[in-house]
């Protein structure tokens, strides 16, 4: 069996794979379903400060190919999951353990990081800068101001391990601008990407989810390109004690394999979890494996970013 471990900031996963936030997370059962699962752990839905709906139904829709949804962040609360976290890490207290957050507002973002930096909790936080289904909000992590401003505040507030989950970045010149920001905090981690934003399914001739006018984040197969130029891209740009968390397009091992490849630390699974549940992280970890064993690895570290692009032949 191949080594499969790894580590982000002072933390070690004895596995690279998890849930990616939104899914099989909601609640203290889902979350025990991913923990007794084969993922290295799991983080928790969105937390905002107070529970939300989210947006009317139908919200979410699976396609062949993948996803589309326009969830609008329903979650029960940062309270509902400092609490679940606490009754984990009591459990289980060598394990670490992921806590997403985010704000709807921007007086939020204090009120939330006093609150997480006032609990018992000593695992991960995931900032949430990308959700793109919160009807009349953009998304943050496009405010390359905004993100700077945000973090200013977070940082002076909680000095924990904080990592912040991006949207897709399709521009280079972005990618620069988003990498500059980030480079100024004690980040231990990026998590890229979420959903993209703003796609389009349709059914016979009627949209396939209801928020929006149809509209909603993409994610599964259709996605993978985009989560492998981001994760490649961003880790070209970031510090290297930033580790990152490829998001999008997982749905076979060779997937997991070729985030890694682009230089992803850890794996989210999202999509592809929502079809087949938390048994899905057995799959994908034995065929990891199974690949590593063909190619002669032994460990994540023996291919991790070492993506090879071929030798440009001039044009005659």
């Amino acid at each position: 069996m191949a080594d499969l471990t790894t580590t982000i900031g002072d933390f070690h996963f004895d596995n690279t794979v998890m849930n990616g936030a939104g899914v099989w997370c909601f609640d203290r059962d889902e979350l025990s379903a991913v923990d007794s699962s084969a993922a290295a752990t799991f983080v928790t839905k969105t937390a905002t400060l107070q529970a939300r709906q989210g947006n009317p139904e139908p919200r979410m829709a699976a396609t062949s190919l993948g996803s589309i949804n326009s969830m609008g962040l329903p979650n029960k609360g940062l309270d509902y999951y400092l609490g679940v976290l606490a009754e984990f890490e009591n459990t289980h207290p060598d394990k670490p353990y992921f806590l997403s957050t985010t704000g709807t507002d921007p007086d939020d973002f204090g009120r939330l990081f006093t609150k997480i930096a006032q609990s018992n909790f000593h695992g991960l936080v995931e900032l949430n800068l990308s959700c793109p289904n919160v009807v009349g909000k953009p998304q943050i992590a496009y405010d390359f101001g905004a993100v700077e401003r945000i973090l200013t505040q977070v940082t002076g507030i909680y000095h924990g391990a904080l990592g912040v989950k991006l949207p897709p970045y399709f521009d280079l010149v972005h990618f620069q601008e988003i990498a500059a920001v980030l480079n100024k905090f004690p980040l231990v981690f990026v998590n890229t990407i979420n959903s993209v934003g703003n796609g389009l399914v349709i059914k016979d001739e009627t949209a396939a989810i209801a928020p929006k006018g149809g509209l909603g984040g993409i994610g599964g197969g259709y996605i993978k390109p985009m989560a492998l130029a981001n994760v490649r891209t961003l880790r070209q740009l970031l510090n290297p004690s930033i580790r990152i968390i490829g998001t999008g397009g997982v749905q076979n091992g060779r997937d997991v394999f070729e985030l890694i490849l682009c230089g992803a630390d850890m794996v989210g699974v999202a999509t592809q979890l929502g079809k087949e549940g938390p048994k899905v992280f057995a799959r994908l970890t034995q065929e990891l494996n199974d690949l590593m064993d063909e190619k002669g690895y032994r460990r994540l570290s023996d291919f991790r970013g070492n993506l090879q692009v071929p030798e440009a032949v001039a044009v005659r």
